[in-house]
Order: C-alpha cells, then structure tokens, then sequence
C-alpha cells in the first residue's frame, strides 16, 4: 500500500531538496512506496524480517550479520509483505518492548549499524518519523553531537492496539526514552496538546509545521464535475480507523432522499483488514451499484484521475486524525470535503475554508451535509475553490521546508512545524 506517513517524509525531503538542503531520507523497516519521485536510500535499517527474527530467536541474534543481511535487501522486504502484517498482538507486543529498549535490547547490533550510518553521513539535524524509533536516540546521541528530532504522527493509534499489559510498558517506555530528544514536530495544535500529555513530554519543546502534499500533477479544478451521478468519495486506507462504515450509514440515508447519487471509495486493503471490508460489503448490498469499491490507484496520475471523478469527499473516521493528508489531496484537485469535527480536521478546514465540519459518528447529521452540497452547487463551488487555493497558498511544499528549516535554525515562526519518517538533513 502507500503509506500516508512514507508518502509525507519522501515529500518533506523533496521540498527540503529544491530549497537547497542535502537530504538522506532513510528507509527502516521496510522500503517506502510513495506514488512521486522517491528520493529515499535503497539499503533499509532495521529491516523488519530481522527486527522479529530477533526479537524471537535468541539464535537469530548471534548469527554473523554476513548471514542475514540478505533479508534486508529490498525485494525481500517487498515480498514479506505481500503476505500481510501480523496482528497477533502477544508478538507485536513483545516485539515493540524489544526495539524501546534499544541498546539494552535484542535489536542493538541493528541499531548500532543504523547509527553509524547516521554519524557517518555528518548531518545538522536527524529527524525520526516516529518515536516508536527512539530505542535509537540514545545510541545516536552518545556519538553525534548535533539535534534530533521527532516527528510525532499518529504513534498512539499503534500503541493504543497493543494489549493492556503491553500498552502499558510501551507508552512508559516511549515517554522515557523520547525525553531525550531536542524537540517535537507536530502538523496541528489539536496532535501537540494530545501526544504532549499522552507521552507527557514538555509542550514547550514542540512545534507545530505545516502539512503539505507535493502539487504537481493535482490538476482538478474548482468547477462543477459534470460526471453524471453526484458522487460522494472516500479514499483512505480501508480500516475500522478510518471510518468507511460511517460514510456508508451515512450515504444510506443521503441515497434514500437523492436516488441519483453514487459513493465511490479507493484506498489500500491489507489482509489485515479483510474480514471488516468483507462485512461492509455484505451490510451494503442493499445499495447495489450505488456503492463502488474501486480499489488503490495504482499510480499518481489514477489517484487525481479518482479524485476528478468526485464532488466531495469524506473520510469520517472513529480515531482522531493527527494528519489528513486526503484532505489537502482532494482539495488540491477542487473537492470540497465533509469531515467530523475532531483532530486535526478542524484546523485544516478554518485554514483553507474548502469545508463542512459534523459532529463525530452522527450518520444524520453527515448525509445532512451532503445533501446540503448536493442541492447548493454554488456553495459547493465556494467551498471547492476557496480549498484548491488555500492548499496552494498554505500547504505546498515550499510552504513546508521553510517552516521545517525555520525550526532547525533555531528561528521557528510562532513555533510552527512540520517534518517526516527517518528523514535527515544536512544543510
């Protein structure tokens, strides 16, 4: 699938790139899969066969690197992952414990290969993607002198997954071992003032920078679609999280009153997922062709093509969205959206004025809103147009690396910040 997070750092690096920074954006884990121009690293860190071998095997961990280091090559990864992510939380438990605990912990020879990397590429700044990373910092910190930073995007909906006994351990560790960094990286003031108390980390030493998406080739235009049926649109990745299931309750009772309205849903499904999507399939055969499932665009130019075909779209999720990065798509392409009122959505919509916000897990007051912008084309058309150019003027990604190196100089506008996945900066 093409992760949101991944598609935002190789993003970042971009934008830092064209505003004349050096930039290594290194992979860990797996290789990232973005739908532009990937400037990332080939070799992976910490490559996640070897991280759970590791963490499982005692053997695994005295074996000589020569004989493993084949399982991070990148098509090995790729493949691994054709086949699904664990979701049994007793191993992801023990695997996250395992990589907090850094240079105490089975992953430390991973970790010790990482950060000479890092010392040896002689950075200004290191930013890690999330602090799911930080079992590193302390290893890193102890040979490189220069800040490092995090990137905090969403990491408590991953904890808040794990079983209570490891939830528990996990956020204390986190909380321990990210104290140690020089600063947070926030997209919203919503995410700063949760993730500041979830991991009780100092408010003080975030700051809050801008998303933003890479514009070139979102060419849709604030104008009515003219594509037959009104179509409403979600595209995010198919999960509980993201809140598919509220959008088709909603469009139920949208449909019943505008017959001639359809709902048009992309995004990546994991095996993971499967079981969810196969019950709301069933749930809304009740909807026939008013319903379509059409997959995950394959390429960016599928992906705008998707996003013409909409007059709105809403990706009404049960969690609190710390970024939105569909939002900004959609857009960018003169969509108008509806979102519920939580998280990061808010703030987005007061910046560019490209939307209608509802209250959370309300089905009624959601296809109200549709229908709103279903009878009113010429408020839809304000909406669409007052979003394509605040998302032009506010979160491009010009806007993004000036705030971004504000911050690493030491000169951050109204502590305003925003970064990405292990990314790392020279300058």
């Amino acid at each position: 699938m093409f992760c949101g997070s991944c598609m935002h750092d190789n993003t970042l690096a971009n934008a830092l790139l064209a505003a004349g920074a050096e930039v290594s954006l290194v992979p860990t884990y797996t290789p990232i899969r973005v739908d532009e121009a990937n400037v990332s690293e080939r070799h992976v860190y910490l490559g996640g066969i070897n991280v759970c071998l590791e963490s499982r095997s005692r053997i695994w961990r005295k074996l000589p690197r020569f004989l493993k280091a084949w399982l991070d090559a990148p098509w090995m990864l790729n493949l691994a992952t054709r086949f699904g992510v664990s979701n049994n939380a007793k191993v992801l438990g023990e695997l996250t414990l395992d990589m907090l605990a850094g240079e105490e912990g089975p992953e430390r020879r991973a970790i010790e290969e990482l950060v000479g990397h890092l010392v040896a590429l002689k950075p200004d700044v290191v930013v890690f993607s999330n602090a799911l990373l930080c079992g590193v910092v302390r290893t890193l910190k102890r040979r490189y002198r220069g800040a490092v930073y995090v990137l905090l995007q969403g990491d408590d909906v991953f904890l808040d997954d794990l079983p209570d006994d490891y939830r528990d351990r996990a956020i204390a560790a986190v909380s321990e071992r990210a104290a140690e960094f020089d600063g947070y990286l926030v997209h919203s003031n919503y995410y700063r003032d949760f993730i500041s108390q979830y991991l009780r980390l100092p408010v003080e030493r975030f700051h809050r920078v801008p998303l933003g998406i890479d514009l070139a080739g979102h060419d849709g235009l604030p104008e009515p679609r003219n594509n037959g049926r009104f179509a409403v649109g979600f595209f995010a990745r198919i999960c509980p999280e993201k809140g598919l299931h509220n959008l088709i309750e909603a469009f139920r009772l949208f449909h019943r009153q505008h017959p001639d309205t359809v709902l048009k849903a992309g995004g990546s499904l994991t095996k993971k997922d499967a079981r969810y999507f196969q019950s709301l399939t069933a749930a809304a055969k009740d909807l026939g062709e008013a319903f379509d499932y059409i997959g995950s665009p394959s390429t960016h130019a599928e992906k705008v093509a998707f996003l013409k075909s909409l007059d709105v779209l809403s990706v009404p999720t049960t969690y609190h969205e710390p970024k939105g990065l569909y939002v900004l798509e959609a857009l960018a392409n003169g969509v108008p959206v509806v979102q519920p009122r939580h998280g990061s959505f808010p703030e987005l919509i007061d910046a560019t004025g490209g939307g209608l916000l509802v209250e959370p897990q309300d089905p009624e007051q959601l296809a109200d809103a549709l229908g709103r912008l279903y009878r009113d084309a010429e408020h839809r058309t304000a909406l669409a147009k007052s979003g394509h150019a605040n998302v032009r003027r506010l979160f491009g990604p010009r806007t993004m690396a000036e705030a971004t190196l504000a911050v690493f100089a030491g000169r951050p506008e109204s502590r305003e910040v925003h970064v990405e996945p292990a990314v790392e900066c020279q300058r």
